[in-house]
């Protein structure tokens, strides 16, 4: 399975990413995978292969590269309940500094940069993202309404930017919540604006979970839960982009 780090000209200088794709040197449906909060490490690197090994060419951005390349702070390689508040002491600055606006201008770098690849084919795209990286998914799919055909979110606020920015969702849709982040009233409601804005989409809790579920180098760990999460990722991806 080859990868590579890769660098990614933006507005403001550029992100160092990681790339992961089938051997062979055929071209390949492109996904941008958006990294939760602990950012680019080897566990979203893993991820990302697994995901090629699907048949997908991902990319994965250092989405804090405007602080330095990944990883932007030290990280432990099992982020547990001990060290979490003192990684987050660190880490809270530099998401509250990727704004609503750095984000949509960094997306269109991705893109740009992920539809370009002699890998990747034409063709529209895919987003997944996890925790704030859910958030950044929703916010890329929403720019980018006729080149993004798909788009998942996992164990974060992807209803975060309101009623107005779902309604403006074309694309089809997969949302995993976690059982400790959303209440069953708040899934309705949320559900519901999907509804009303007709996206074509799944929206759903997974069983004993807490945010975090997916990232296997954390204590929210959650095996069960991150095999769901395939089961719902790739069939949402093989008809969105079974034509790329």
């Amino acid at each position: 399975m080859p990868d590579k780090m890769l660098h990614i000209a933006t507005a403001d200088g550029e992100a160092d990413a990681f790339a992961a794709f089938p051997d062979g040197g055929e071209r390949h449906p492109g996904v941008l995978m958006y990294p939760d909060g602990f950012g680019l490490r080897p566990v979203l690197r893993e991820m990302a292969r697994e995901l090629a090994g699907h048949g997908y060419y991902v990319l994965v951005p250092n989405i804090f590269y405007r602080h330095g390349p990944a990883p932007v702070i030290e990280l432990p390689e099992y982020i547990g309940e001990e060290v979490r508040p003192a990684v987050f002491a660190q880490l809270m600055p530099l998401i509250e500094a990727h704004t609503a606006e750095r984000s949509l201008s960094d997306a269109d770098a991705y893109l740009s940069f992920l539809t370009t690849r002699p890998e990747v084919c034409t063709g529209p795209v895919a987003v997944t993202g996890y925790c704030i990286g859910g958030l950044l998914a929703m916010r890329t799919a929403v720019a980018h309404p006729g080149q993004v055909a798909a788009v998942a979110g996992f164990h974060g606020p992807v209803g975060a930017d309101g009623p107005d920015s779902l309604s403006k969702l074309t694309a089809r849709a997969h949302f995993g919540h976690a059982e400790g982040d959303i209440t069953p009233e708040a899934l309705g409601e949320l559900n519901q604006a999907l509804d009303a804005a007709g996206v074509d989409y799944t929206s759903e809790i997974y069983p004993g979970t807490i945010h975090g579920f997916t990232m296997a180098d954390t204590d929210a760990f959650n095996p069960a839960a991150l095999q769901r999460h395939w089961d719902r990722l790739l069939p949402l991806l093989d008809r969105a982009l079974a034509n790329s």
